[in-house]
């Protein structure tokens, strides 16, 4: 059975999500951590990180997540949440919009006085997600090896609180994410990240390329990389 989000948290007028006390999700790991990316950086935030995803990017830094994990009920989740007493909490994966009921867990921790935040691999909708989510979405690079899975029509639904993020490959990779920018006009939808792909780009390289075009973004790095590498559940 399924109910509809309510109507002034919804991105559209399409998209419902599972009743709270039925819906399980596959639940990878719950961790409490430093925020690596995005707006928050820096913010201590639990993660919840879901099982599952239909993309196989090659720079992923989260095979594990890819298969197993365990069921866990909304109630159990939000239980897992709580006894770290956080103000910032991150949906992430995998693909956290492969499960569908995870339109539920973004409303109910929305609900429980949250910041939340969704990252997502934009190639599923997200016209379901509550409003009050910032999505951080990713637009895949010809280096990812999933551009052909980007689904523009998700940029429709973005606003000033959410993020468009770029994996930065290499320069081809570059100079393909700055013709998306102006393409579509993304620096005046929603905050843009450029990202250089862990051990693939020197940072300062992609630095002096953002910096020598002028480009209306923000450079990130991953932060927790950079404090434990790629040491899973940090």
């Amino acid at each position: 059975m399924t109910t509809a989000l309510n109507p002034e948290y919804r991105r559209s007028e399409h998209g419902s999500a599972a009743r709270p006390n039925t819906a399980r999700l596959r639940i990878s790991e719950i961790f409490y951590s430093l925020q690596g990316e995005s707006r928050t950086i820096g913010f201590p935030t639990v993660f919840i990180r879901l099982s599952g995803c239909p993309l196989r990017c090659v720079y992923c830094d989260t095979p594990y997540a890819f298969g197993g994990g365990a069921w866990m009920s909304l109630p159990e989740i939000s239980d897992g949440v709580a006894r770290h007493r956080p103000h910032y909490v991150t949906v992430t994966g995998g693909e956290p919009l492969a499960q569908r009921p995870t339109l539920a867990l973004l409303t109910q921790l929305c609900d429980a006085g949250y910041e939340v935040s969704l990252e997502t691999s934009g190639a599923l909708d997200i016209a379901g997600v509550d409003r009050r989510v910032s999505v951080v979405m990713d637009i895949k690079t010809p280096g990812s090896a999933e551009e052909t899975r980007n689904m523009y029509a998700n940029l429709a639904h973005l606003d000033a609180k959410d993020q468009i993020k770029f994996v930065i490959c290499d320069r081809a990779d570059y100079e393909w994410s700055r013709a998306r920018l102006e393409e579509f006009g993304l620096a005046g939808r929603c905050e843009v990240l450029f990202s250089p792909a862990y051990g693939t780009v020197v940072p300062a390289d992609l630095a002096d390329w953002i910096l020598a075009d002028h480009l209306p973004v923000r450079m990130q790095l991953q932060l927790h990389k950079l404090l434990w590498g790629n040491t899973p559940g940090r």
